[in-house]
């Protein structure tokens, strides 16, 4: 069939920020055909990074955040329903209910799901939760709402931390066990990992770093009561919340033939699938927290994020791509950013901070808790990480995109940039963590650089 479709038939499984931004797009794009979307749970599109914040603090319910439209994707909403296989032959989506949707051009954008506690019997006691639906957002809430005599929050990467931060302020006490030996040390490494672990243990967390939960204890009425800890202590509590990462959700593609697997669904820079051996497709499309594509920035691995940011950004170039022919089309260039409010602090990322081997605090200082760092990849800037400085990332942005040197030069915003001496990231193994970073890179390595020109839209 030709590289354009302005008509025909469109399916995007994931009824999720992704798709719906995507299905969105794809009308802006000149599309006027048929489009069906697919979602798993019962609700619309809704928005997930208030359910670890407002909802957790009581400032908004989880009934709240579903996502504002921004125009009508006139679209068939098939919610409540699960995609179960992809026949790529008959280019055909099969569903739970044994319905099958034909399509010309298929969108894959079925996200994550929160990891959940390794025994289910264990998992499955009253007080233990996870947080990543709309449904665990309320229960949290309600949990908390109750005043718990204390909270266990298990693994301290950036949802765990936003947790324990929301039951201090609510005034609960809370103990975080980490397995890694600080709070955010796979997403950000080494030395702001620090500042992390005083931000807890300043505001009252009960913090315990470089210990995994080894068992999971309830009463005779299946409730939850305390953990042991691998150091031979317990954790005697009434609400525990499991945050170890999450999972891509990529099973239901087992016997499709696309390249899908734990980290995600193999996509090229244009959001076009790749089979199992290798080969691109041309009308089965990838975007958001399940996709893993190359961006020349970094080496050309192949990333994998779980950002707000990136699912919108990619969504709109893979619905851009599905309907133009390969002339037309584009790539995902867009650099990562990510942000975190905890402890009264605005933590804002742009790059990859784990693709690095130095770091450099370019402005502020840790002990200030207001600072700008910089990390580096042999010689180049690759990610900038603010704590408070939020007006500074514009500005290490360029240097990312036009692979500036590393150390940086002069030439932030509000001051020049400290001559301070670079320092290894010391970003660990992730088999060492209880969670996973927001990126995850695989792939070949070139020492090649380059400067990415955004192409005109």
């Amino acid at each position: 069939m030709p590289g354009d479709l302005k008509d025909g038939r469109i399916v995007i499984v994931g009824a999720s920020l992704t798709g719906l931004r995507a299905a969105e797009a794809l009308r802006e794009e000149g599309f006027t055909g048929s489009l069906t979307v697919v979602g798993d749970e019962p609700h619309p599109p809704y928005d997930r990074p208030p359910l670890s914040k407002q909802v957790l603090l009581g400032q908004a319910t989880a009934d709240t955040t579903e996502l504002p439209m921004r125009r009508d994707p006139e679209a068939d909403w098939r919610l409540g329903v699960r995609a179960t296989g992809v026949d790529l032959l008959a280019k055909r989506v099969l569903l739970e209910d044994g319905e099958s949707l034909p399509y010309d051009r298929l969108l894959i954008a079925t996200g994550t799901r929160a990891r959940p506690w390794p025994d289910p019997e264990e998992g499955a006691l009253d007080g233990v939760l996870t947080l990543r639906t709309r449904e665990d957002g309320a229960e949290l809430a309600e949990r908390l709402a109750a005043a718990p005599e204390r909270v266990l929050v298990i693994g301290a990467g950036f949802t765990g931390s936003e947790i324990a931060s929301a039951c201090r302020e609510r005034g609960l006490e809370v103990t975080v066990a980490e397995r890694g030996p600080a709070p955010l040390v796979g997403a950000l490494g080494g030395t702001l990992s620090k500042l992390a672990a005083v931000m807890h243990r300043n505001h009252g967390v009960d913090l315990r770093t470089g210990v995994t939960v080894t068992a999971l204890h309830g009463d005779r009425n299946g409730s939850f009561t305390g953990a042991q800890l691998s150091d031979g202590s317990r954790v005697d509590a009434d609400v525990c919340v499991v945050a170890l990462g999450a999972i891509r959700n990529v099973e239901w593609l087992a016997d499709s033939g696309l390249a899908a697997g734990p980290r995600g669904i193999a996509c090229d820079a244009g959001c076009r699938a790749f089979t199992m051996y290798g080969i691109v497709t041309d009308d089965v499309f990838v975007a958001g927290d399940v996709s893993r594509f190359p961006h020349p920035l970094f080496g050309y691995q192949m990333l994998s994020l779980e950002h707000w940011g990136n699912a919108v950004e990619q969504a709109e170039v893979a619905a851009h791509n599905m309907v133009n022919p390969g002339p037309l089309r584009r790539p995902h260039l867009a650099i990562p950013t990510f942000w975190s409010t905890q402890f009264g602090l605005n933590i804002k990322s742009v790059g990859v901070p784990t693709y690095s081997d130095y770091v450099v605090i370019a402005q502020g200082s840790l002990e200030a808790r207001r600072l700008a760092m910089v990390y580096g990849y042999q010689g180049r800037v690759t990610a900038a990480v603010t704590v408070d400085m939020a007006k500074s990332l514009d500005y290490y942005r360029h240097l990312i995109e036009t692979a500036a040197p590393f150390p940086p030069p002069p030439g932030a915003a509000d001051r020049a940039i400290a001559a301070d001496v670079p320092i290894p990231s010391d970003v660990p193994d992730p088999s060492g963590l209880s969670h996973g970073p927001t990126v995850a890179l695989t792939g070949y390595l070139p020492d090649r650089r380059l400067t990415v020109v955004q192409p005109a839209r």
